[in-house]
């Protein structure tokens, strides 16, 4: 059975003191593309690690890279 968490942003577990858990450095741009869409860092390979992306274009977090995007 699956953890038991409160869930937060983009339906991220909270840990224990309410921040939300940042999303592991190696997840694969092409599983990020499942949860925000196929355009999702189109200009870059699916098989790109997040902490890769994160370091191109020079931001600390997933939802800091999300926001320069709007």
């Amino acid at each position: 059975m699956g953890k038991q968490c409160s869930k937060g942003l983009d339906k991220r577990c909270r840990d224990n003191d309410g921040q939300i858990r940042e999303k592991r450095g190696d997840t694969r741009i092409d599983t990020l593309r499942q949860t925000y869409g196929p355009e999702f860092a189109k200009q870059y390979r699916g098989d790109m690690r997040l902490d890769t992306l994160r370091d191109k274009e020079g931001v600390r977090s997933l939802t800091e890279y999300l926001k320069n995007q709007e």
